[in-house]
């Protein structure tokens, strides 16, 4: 299989009136999986019911959630691992940074062997 992708017209960032137009390719992204599907995809595949199945997936998200909360890595095997980040202003001395710099907290997600080898050898095609 092949992602198909798009392309479209880009301008350039911060400068004003747009800079120089650009072509860039885009994905089209097919369709989305939700926890309902990977539950009955998950189900497909092994003799799990779908019922525990997806309380597990229910219960992964609560403690995700609770764990990157507390600044925990997530590692999801060949998955990959959840962690979070911050965006925080600059400040000339150390002791002037506080709580009150940071402006967003993000989480990052940095793919597993299996997706590092997917995407490896992923081909495109375009649409």
């Amino acid at each position: 299989m092949a992602i198909k992708f798009k392309v479209v017209q880009k301008t350039q960032p911060g400068i004003a009136g747009g800079g120089e137009k650009k072509f860039y390719a885009t994905p089209v992204l097919e369709g989305e999986v939700t926890l309902d599907d990977l539950t009955r995809l998950i189900e497909k595949a092994c003799t799990v019911n779908g019922a525990d199945i997806r309380a597990v997936l229910y219960a992964l998200v609560d403690v995700a959630v609770d764990n990157l909360s507390k600044g925990a890595i997530i590692r999801l095997g060949e998955l990959g691992s959840l962690r979070p980040s911050l965006s925080s202003e600059g400040k000339a001395k150390e002791e002037d940074v506080a709580a009150s710099s940071i402006r967003k907290a993000s989480i990052i997600f940095a793919p597993g062997s299996k997706i590092k080898e997917m995407l490896a050898v992923l081909k495109f095609s375009k649409a």
